[in-house]
Parts: structure tokens; sequence; C-alpha cells
């Protein structure tokens, strides 16, 4: 009976990820990040467009993504050039900074949140959820994948967190201040999460012609 009841219960709360391809996630490439920015412009969908832009700025997980409070971005009823996030993982801070057009994506979004004065900055439709759910956020990013006409199996949440990152590690090399940005402990830990070894070794035999 025990082992029924566990399978029922495994069946009721299968994990969003269920069928796909696990794993590292690739970051998105600039061209994809312009192309998916665009869409949301296009369709004037305010909230994913706040959404991503901070999702790529911020480079927080998606836990603390969607627990974002308007305080944490906003001082005096103006939005800070940059913000600190305790980390619900770590429960160390992290810093990110809040560029231009994500400043004005966010402002955008904020004029449509005042009527409904909700403390989070992602509100649920659900009335018993104060915020949207890390569950949620992963399959709007799965949406926002699509839209670019690419294989979502391929991109998750951490490919929102990892896009910005990457970005800065192969212009600068600056592995030390990606590890700060991402609110990692040890350096180790960004080296393989942005794979650096892997890719770096591939650049080198690239080069080499037999």
């Amino acid at each position: 009976m025990s082992d029924y009841h566990d399978q029922q219960k495994d069946h009721r709360q299968a994990p969003w990820n269920k069928g796909r391809l696990v794993g590292q996630k690739r970051p998105l490439k600039p061209k994809e990040v312009w192309n998916i920015r665009a869409r949301l412009q296009i369709e004037a969908r305010k909230r994913d467009l706040a959404m991503f832009n901070l999702a790529i700025d911020s480079k927080l997980r998606g836990c603390d993504l969607v627990r974002l409070k308007i305080d944490d971005l906003c001082v005096g009823g103006r939005l800070r050039d940059r913000a600190t996030i305790i980390q619900r993982k770590t429960g160390r801070p992290v810093q990110f900074e809040i560029t231009e057009q994500t400043r004005a994506s966010v402002e955008d979004w904020l004029a449509i949140l005042k009527i409904r004065e909700g403390r989070f900055l992602f509100p649920s439709r659900v009335h018993k959820q104060p915020h949207i759910t890390a569950r949620q956020y992963a399959r709007i990013v799965h949406g926002w994948v699509r839209s670019a006409g690419l294989d979502d199996s391929a991109y998750g949440t951490h490919s929102m967190r990892r896009t910005k990152a990457s970005q800065i590690y192969k212009k600068t090399g600056n592995l030390r201040a990606v590890q700060l940005l991402l609110g990692h402990t040890k350096l180790e830990s960004t080296v393989r999460y942005l794979g650096v070894e892997v890719d770096d070794a591939l650049s080198i035999s690239e080069q080499v012609d037999l």
C-alpha cells in the first residue's frame, strides 16, 4: 500500500522538466537576446520585457528573480543604479547593475503595477501566491526561447543567469569579476558553471591545423 501511495504522489508531483534534456544550459548569444527582446517590445509584453531584461542584467537564480520586491530596485520612488539582493541559496549578498534599457522596461512595468499596489515586482495572478513561482518563470523562459526559433530543451532559467556572465568572461577573461557577479563563493564553481575550461580548450584546438 505504501508503494502504491508513493507512486501516486510521484505521478501527481511530476517535475516541470520531466522528459526534457537536463544538464548545463546554454547561454543566449547576443543576437538571440536582441531577437527575444525585439519580439517582446513589438508584442507590448511589458511584464515579460522587464523580467527578461532584469534576468539578463541581474544574473540571479530563478528563485531570487521571482521574489524581487519593488523596494529592492527602488528608493524614494526612483530606480537604483545598482541593487543588492540576499541570495536564497547561499544567504550571501550579490550586487547587479540596472542598465538603461532595463531601467526603461522596468519603469514601464511599474507604471502598470501601481494599480495593483503589490510588494512583489512580479506578482502572481493566483490569489494565494504573492509572486510568480520558479516553475512559472521556467515556463515563461521556454516560451521566450521557442519564440526565437531555438530548441527550448537546450535552454532554461540558468541560460538567463549565464548569458551576461559568459559574455563578460569572453570579452575580459576576468573570472574573478564573474565570480563576484554570480555570487559564487569559490572560483572553481564559476569555472564549472561557465564551462570555460572546455571552451578554452576547444578554442586552442581550433587554432592548431595539422
